[in-house]
Parts: C-alpha cells; sequence; structure tokens
C-alpha cells in the first residue's frame, strides 16, 4: 500500500509538472506574465513567489494549472487590464501555442518514455507473414489458424510482410476471406471472417505476428515510439467515441485517482520497465484528455479561441466566467462520480 500510495503521488505530480511546464515556458517564449505556477485546483494551500510567479501547491488533487496575467482559468479571476504582458493582449496564434503546448508536452513524454523502454528492451520485428499467436475466441481459432503459420496470400493475392496481411485483413471487416497457408510441408486453404472493431471499421481475427527482439538504436527507438503513441491515440479516441455514444459504460471504464493509483503500484510491483511504460500511456491519456472541449480543460480555452477567431472578437468576460464555473463543477463532480466508483469496485 505504501509504495503504491509514493510511487502514485510521484508518478502523478511528474505528468502534471510536466504539463503545466509546457504552458509555462510557452507563456515566457511570447511575453506573457505568469502569476501562478500551481500543482492542484484552487484554494492556494502553500508556495513561495519567485519574482512574477507564486510556485505553489493547491488543494484539490485534480490537476494543476498557470495562472497568466489577463487569462479567464481555473482561478476564475478575470480581470483583463490590456497590458502588453497579458494573455488577452497576444495574438490569436500565441495563445494558441501557449494552450496547446501543456497537452503537446505529455504527448511528447509519451513518445520519449516509449522510445526509452524500447531502446531497453529492444524492439519487435516481425519474421515475416507467419502467425506467432491466435488468440482465444477469436475467429481465427475458430478457422483452424496455428501458430507457426505462414500466410501465403489473402484472397489469391500474394503477401509478403505482416503489414501485407494487417493491411488486407483490416480493411475487409465482416467480409468472409479467403486465406492460403502453408503448413509445414502442406497447403491449406481456410475461410476467416474478420470482425469489425467496436466503434471502427477495422477488421480483425485475432492473431499477432512472430517476432525476433532487437536491439534499437535512439533513432529507431524514437519512431517505434512515435508508432506506439499515435496507435494507442486511435486506441484512446475510439475509447472516447464509445463513452460518448454509450457502447460502453461510464462506470465501468473510467478510472479515477484511486483506480490509477492501484493501477500504477501493479505496475510499479513488476518492475521499473513497465512502470515506465504505463507512465508513458498516463501522459499520453492526460494530453488527449486536456484538449476534450470542456471549460477549464484546455480543449474549453481553445474553443473559446476558435469562436474567437470565427467571430472576429473575444466572448465577454461575464460569458467566459459562467463557462469556466459550469466547467469546474462538472469537473468536480464527474471526479467525485469516479472516485466513489473507485471505492466501491475497490470493496
Amino acid at each position: 500500500m505504501l509504495l503504491t500510495i509514493v510511487t502514485f503521488i510521484i508518478v502523478l505530480g511528474f505528468l502534471i509538472f510536466v504539463h503545466e511546464l509546457g504552458h509555462f515556458l510557452a507563456a515566457k517564449l511570447v511575453g506573457i506574465r505568469v502569476e501562478r505556477f500551481s500543482l492542484g485546483f484552487p484554494p492556494r494551500m502553500f508556495g513561495k513567489k519567485i519574482g512574477d510567479t507564486d510556485y505553489c501547491i493547491s488543494w484539490i488533487p485534480l490537476g494543476g494549472y498557470v495562472k497568466m496575467s489577463g487569462m479567464v482559468d481555473e482561478s476564475l479571476d478575470g480581470e483583463i487590464t490590456g497590458a502588453p504582458w497579458e494573455f488577452q493582449s497576444k495574438s490569436l496564434w500565441q495563445r494558441f501555442f501557449v494552450i496547446i503546448a501543456g497537452p503537446a508536452m505529455n504527448y511528447l513524454l509519451a513518445v520519449f518514455l516509449f522510445a526509452a523502454v524500447i531502446m531497453t528492451t529492444g524492439i519487435g520485428v516481425p519474421t515475416g507473414p507467419i502467425v506467432g499467436e491466435v488468440l482465444p475466441e477469436s475467429p481465427a481459432l475458430a478457422a483452424g489458424l496455428q501458430a507457426g503459420d505462414r500466410i501465403v496470400a489473402i484472397n489469391e493475392q500474394a503477401v509478403g510482410s505482416w503489414d501485407d496481411v494487417t493491411r488486407e485483413i483490416h480493411a475487409m471487416p465482416e467480409q468472409t476471406v479467403a486465406l492460403r497457408l502453408a503448413r509445414g510441408a502442406d497447403t491449406l486453404l481456410v475461410q476467416v471472417t474478420p470482425r469489425a472493431e467496436p466503434g471502427s471499421r477495422v477488421g480483425m481475427i485475432g492473431i499477432a505476428p512472430e517476432i525476433r527482439i532487437e536491439k534499437a538504436g535512439p533513432i529507431a527507438a524514437i519512431g517505434a515510439g512515435f508508432s506506439r503513441t499515435i496507435y494507442l491515440t486511435r486506441r484512446v479516441g475510439e475509447a472516447i467515441g464509445m463513452l460518448i455514444s454509450g457502447a460502453e459504460s461510464v462506470k465501468e471504464s473510467l478510472a479515477g485517482p484511486v483506480g490509477i493509483a492501484k493501477m500504477v503500484g501493479e505496475a510499479a510491483k513488476i518492475g521499473f520497465i513497465p512502470l515506465i511504460a504505463f507512465v508513458a500511456f498516463l501522459s499520453l491519456q492526460l494530453g488527449l484528455l486536456n484538449v476534450l472541449p470542456i471549460p477549464v480543460l484546455d480543449g474549453g480555452h481553445l474553443v473559446f479561441l476558435l469562436l474567437e477567431g470565427v467571430m472576429r472578437r473575444p466572448l465577454s468576460i461575464k460569458i467566459r466566467m459562467v463557462f469556466q464555473q459550469i466547467g469546474m463543477a462538472f469537473l468536480l463532480a464527474l471526479m467525485a462520480f469516479i472516485i466513489f466508483n473507485d471505492i466501491r469496485k475497490l470493496f
């Protein structure tokens, strides 16, 4: 329990710090005065003022924020004087850059951490169009595929790599596909129907490639880190879409601080490398969730900027304050629900 709590505090604090550091550095770069760098939401607990900036810890441990002069944000302080160092005095593109810098830092951190894991463990490279694993209760298992089968052709079109296999199968959800297999000295022809992935039109039959592990240098590792991050971005996007559509239960799918702490502790028990990989995934999720169009989150600020660009003038301070208050209330209610649900799952 102690390992779980300590590890979770370190991980959460690190991810929030990286996120807010993105906003902070971008604001400094374009000449915006930063009044507060806070880990946690108001009210302020303690801290120290250095120059123009109050670096502090706040009471509500659901995130963090950078308070910039002349910006309506989590502090619900809407004072704008028109001073050149204020957020609202900067160009639309400068303000967009400052807002997007936080999620971008989390996204790049995910790439970096995945790359570090890959450099340490090596990278799995498919040996060819050879089946390494057949998943239980999959269309492939029902069709009779076995580990070690080499896929020679799909619908009588020759395939030479695992990429060829995935490209063809992904493109034919819910359609019968003919696979020509080489199994030892025998050649077999099997029929299989790829399932459509929930929330998408990607066909899957439940097979994984036979792979060999190769050492990865920095460039190859970064490339693989980007590929892994992009793949998981699509998966997170699909999951969010399913939650919005009701295809997945919010109660069963979302995890809050308690649930995440439990997963962090489990990853830490397995080892340092699994923990780093899980932190990379959390960083990716933090970056993506922050761009959702919800007031208080970065995505809400981006919506305000988009409306300003369309209307050729910013929304009034009063309107932005109202939306910020609504967003804060919604976020706190959602977190209370998720935390309660986490505790319910524990018991």
